[in-house]
């Protein structure tokens, strides 16, 4: 646990990556398995389990400090898990180790043990170490491990110590497990390279670009590009082999519990990509009624049969074990829509793509998209030559996505940060006049403002202080924010009935009277209210 401490407190304060690549290059060269293969998934973000709640935590300090006094200093402080490792008191009469166990001997016992005693280890663990042992620890614990290191830099550092490609490492990785000793083996030199044929694992997507106006548009041709919807879902594979079914997210986690009703549709083994939807009374859903389905551990079938799953496919990358990756994007969509055809499935179908002969074409579509009610997201526009790769390639995928929506806002409450930003109020709550004439909250926004802006808009709020509630500050209702935003929906969350989806601040507007910013009927016309 100490070397493991060491190593992100290390990697915490290095700001070069690849500074960071060596450190982390040289702990796993010094360190045994499994340790360091569980250092490798704490930091790489792929540890499936918490070793203890963040609640337990919480719990155990307000037995040891003053509630009020831990709020405080927590705020001040802007993380838990730090403030926890500064301020631990210990225990009265201490149960005393003669040395702190090894890393894998913390994740056995901490598994292997019941809830109560789960507590009393962490006790232990707490009073027999220092503050960096402490905060390394409650953040494993948590899966709460941020160092500013990337999986991708993880990936490249192994790449480097196997010296292969980085893209070698990024189609073994997830088809293995933590403490990965099999992966250690190899790039060690002592085993072949681990064999994932034959397992449904997770293939990393491609990815595009945003276009840039004035550089990329000079590029496109109809004869070398097509273009397609973004819709606005999530993006997912669904891959099939051997009777077995997974849906992957993005990031390569498996979601398929959720979406059990398109995994029992599939009869068929293939790898495909698309956007994945929900269709309520046969037409495509908005992302707030996607939402119904995210995350859902087990959706009732009364769920399943209000937003029934559905894949808008737009690419093929394996059919029948046979690899598609490295051919064309114009054969791969002529395999593809061949074998949507024969699904004959609705939960199933491709992406169309659309006519166009100019750029202005392109632009006419783009404005098409902004008028969908929020259902579709701009544009995508490929190259029809490109073979399927990893990573987001230069010049081979483009997304254009329609003009985010505006709205003059009024600041209503802020509170603290995180982090960095602990000493400064840059959360905002932001609301519209209702039709009483009161301010009604629409949303919150952490970001769209620079460091000097955060600056100045700190010192506003201290100047403008009304009540306090726990953390959260009310502020005169002066201030008018700009918020950009992607679409909006009813909500019963807000007093408002509305929320707005990815707000940020567009601009702050200094000169603007608060009494001149939009009123609640402006989000009612954008849900069809």
């Amino acid at each position: 646990m100490k070397a493991f401490s060491q190593l992100l407190d290390d990697l915490y304060f290095t700001n070069s990556t690849l500074a960071k690549e060596t450190i982390l290059a040289n702990y796993l060269r010094a360190t045994a398995d499994p340790d360091r293969g569980w250092a490798l998934a704490a930091i790489a973000g792929t540890l499936s389990f918490d070793l203890f709640k963040r609640n337990l935590i919480k719990t155990l300090m307000m037995e040891r400090m003053d509630p009020f006094l831990f709020d405080l200093s927590r705020h001040y402080v802007g993380e838990m898990s730090e403030t926890v490792a500064l301020a631990w008191p210990q225990s009265p009469d201490p149960v005393r180790l003669n040395r702190l166990p090894d890393l894998h001997e913390v994740i056995a016992e901490f598994q292997s043990r019941s809830k109560p005693e789960i507590r009393d280890y962490l006790i232990t663990l707490l009073d027999n170490m220092a503050p960096a042992q402490r905060w390394a620890l409650l953040k494993l614990g948590t899966r709460g491990l941020r160092i500013g290191m990337s999986a991708r830099t993880v990936k490249k550092t192994l790449a480097n110590m196997a010296g292969v490609e980085v893209g070698v490492i990024e189609e073994l990785w997830h088809g293995l497990e933590p403490p990965y000793e099999t992966l250690f083996a190899w790039i060690d030199g002592e085993a072949e390279m681990p064999d994932i044929s034959k397992v449904l694992t997770y293939s990393p997507v491609m990815l595009a670009h945003p276009i840039d106006e004035e550089k990329d548009l000079d590029r496109l041709s109809p004869k070398t590009h097509q273009a397609e919807w973004k819709w606005d879902g999530i993006r997912v594979q669904l891959a099939a082999m051997n009777g077995e079914v997974k849906v992957f997210s993005r990031t390569g986690d498996d979601v398929s519990h959720s979406f059990p009703d398109l995994a029992a549709a599939v009869n068929f083994e293939a790898v495909l990509d698309g956007e994945l939807l929900v269709k309520p009374e046969g037409e495509i859903g908005s992302f707030n009624e996607l939402q119904q389905r995210l995350g859902k551990k087990k959706p009732s079938k009364k769920l399943m049969t209000d937003f029934p799953a559905h894949l808008m496919a737009y690419d093929i990358l394996s059919l029948n074990n046979q690899s598609l990756r490295g051919e064309t994007l114009t054969a791969r969509r002529e395999i593809l829509a061949k074998f949507i055809q024969t699904q004959n499935s609705p939960r199933f179908s491709i992406s169309k793509t659309l006519d166009w002969t100019s750029v202005e074409d392109l632009r006419a579509l783009r404005e098409e998209a902004a008028e969908s009610g929020g259902l579709i997201e701009g544009l995508m526009i490929k190259d029809t030559s490109s073979t399927y790769v990893s990573g987001r390639p230069k010049h081979m995928w483009y997304k254009w996505k329609r003009d985010p929506f505006l709205l003059d806002a009024v600041l209503m409450y802020a509170q603290r940060g995180t982090g960095k930003r602990s000493s400064y109020y840059s959360d905002y709550t932001f609301g519209l006049w209702g039709p009483d004439g009161t301010l009604l909250p629409i949303g919150k926004a952490y970001f769209g403002f620079t460091d000097e802006e955060l600056k100045l808009l700190d010192k506003w709020i201290r100047n403008h202080k009304l009540k306090r509630f726990g953390p959260v500050q009310e502020v005169e209702k002066e201030l008018v924010f700009e918020i950009a935003f992607d679409s909006a929906q009813t909500s019963s969350r807000h007093k408002s009935g509305y929320a707005l989806r990815f707000p940020r601040i567009h601009r702050i507007r200094w000169d603007k009277p608060a009494g001149e910013a939009d009123r609640i009927e402006a989000v009612a016309a954008l849900v069809g209210k």
